[in-house]
């Protein structure tokens, strides 16, 4: 039964999708079939692939973040993945995620 919600507890900065409340910490709650979750986990795959090729920048300090076109394909990634996350997600989540003004409006990266 791949329609049905369970629900599922999400860390964005481990980039961890739990089905047990205890397991570890998390964020936010959602629910969430089986589709969402293997969507969502492909996000935070994503996420970090791009974290991992955006690390030399740490080493040329000159150039600053905000004129950085290789980070702006993380920062759209993110958002991407609060706004799946406000879709999802139960109400303290979606009030958590517009407090963070999170989801804002934001064009994909230019490649």
């Amino acid at each position: 039964m791949e329609n049905d919600k369970r629900t599922y507890y999400v860390s964005v900065q481990a980039g961890s999708i739990m089905e047990n409340k205890g397991d570890t910490a998390f964020e936010f709650e959602i629910s969430a079939t089986e589709d969402d979750v293997a969507d969502l986990q492909e996000r935070f795959d994503m996420l970090s692939d791009l974290d991992n090729s955006s690390a030399f920048r740490a080493i040329l300090p000159a150039v600053p973040y905000h004129q950085d076109s290789a980070l702006d394909g993380y920062d759209y990634t993110l958002t991407d993945i609060y706004r799946k996350l406000y879709d999802l997600g139960n109400e303290e989540t979606r009030q958590t995620i517009a407090g963070m003004d999170a989801i804002g409006e934001q064009e994909p990266p230019i490649t």
